[in-house]
């Protein structure tokens, strides 16, 4: 039989969609790479919301010089609208990810302005959010060349909060990326009996060692110590939220960390990157979570 030059170009466009529709089913799949990519390319992510109008509250920053860090640390403590700088509320400790300041959630989240509009417009319980310089990428855990940012967390920076009369028994620790993993990794040294809510935002977790970015851990054994996978008993009592986005690459691994939970985490997957974006978008449902939690510790 004679193919037509027609026939053949109007069979090789069948073939050409039907081949691009395959190549797209892999590569959302996760069989072939690019997901990410394509579908931001695609537009399957979102812009980030409007900054609220909400008057913020006070912002104070200082620095201490850190034993446990061998460094100067800066910090910054974002009080609710109308709460004085002795104020005594309960604290969320607020961990950034990699290459973050303690500036970071404030000069790039806005995060004063959403707890400002969510406690003054959406009449939730006030708290404080305070920051801390954790490092560039020492993910929140003691590092081989001394550099200890959860001593830090734990022996310096919140006794300084609490002699500015912040109640710390029942702290909040909300954290993003490196700082989510920060967070769950610090509420599984604290307990219940110290941590009131936990706030894991796209938290950078890894299964296996050779899954790691190279500078965040020192070793196969370092990251053993560290992983929060063999953790699970030490999140009972613990009222956790994770959120993370659909085209976020640690999305499988956090996945299997809410799966193996021995409690129900609040939040999940939702349409989003790892980005600020993303990050802006949660914000709102995040600080409720916190609000609700604090006041009832």
């Amino acid at each position: 039989m004679t193919i037509s030059r027609r026939g053949f170009l109007l069979g090789g466009g069948v073939v050409g969609v039907a081949a691009a529709a395959g190549t797209y089913g892999l590569i959302q799949e996760g069989v072939l790479p690019g997901r990410i990519r394509l579908n931001d390319l695609l537009g399957a992510n979102e812009p980030p919301p409007p900054v609220p109008g909400a008057v913020p509250g006070r912002l104070v920053t200082g620095s201490f010089e850190s034993k446990a860090r061998g460094t100067t640390v800066g910090w910054t403590i974002a009080y609710p609208p109308g709460a004085t700088e002795d104020a005594e509320l309960p604290v969320c400790i607020a961990m950034h990810g990699r290459d973050g300041d303690n500036h970071w959630m404030f000069e790039g989240l806005s995060l004063q302005y959403f707890l400002a509009s969510a406690v003054e417009g959406g009449g939730l319980p006030p708290f404080a959010i305070a920051s801390v310089d954790g490092g560039a990428a020492t993910n929140w855990h003691p590092r081989a060349n001394g550099d200890n940012p959860q001593a830090m967390v734990v022996d310096e920076f919140l006794p300084m909060l609490s002699d500015r009369g912040l109640r710390t028994k029942g702290i909040g620790l909300w954290g993003w990326s490196l700082g989510g993993y920060g967070a769950l990794l610090l509420a599984s040294e604290l307990g219940a009996q110290r941590v009131a809510a936990v706030v894991a935002s796209s938290p950078a977790l890894w299964r296996a060692p050779e899954e790691t970015a190279p500078d965040v851990f020192d070793d196969p054994a370092d990251f053993e110590r560290n992983n929060v996978y063999t953790r699970g008993a030490a999140f009972a009592g613990i009222p956790l939220r994770i959120d993370i986005g659909d085209n976020d690459s640690f999305t499988p691994a956090v996945e299997a960390f809410i799966d193996d939970l021995p409690v129900r985490a609040a939040g999940g997957v939702t349409r989003g990157l790892h980005d600020t974006a993303y990050w802006m978008r949660v914000a709102p449902a995040e600080i409720a979570f916190l609000a609700q939690h604090l006041v009832a510790s």
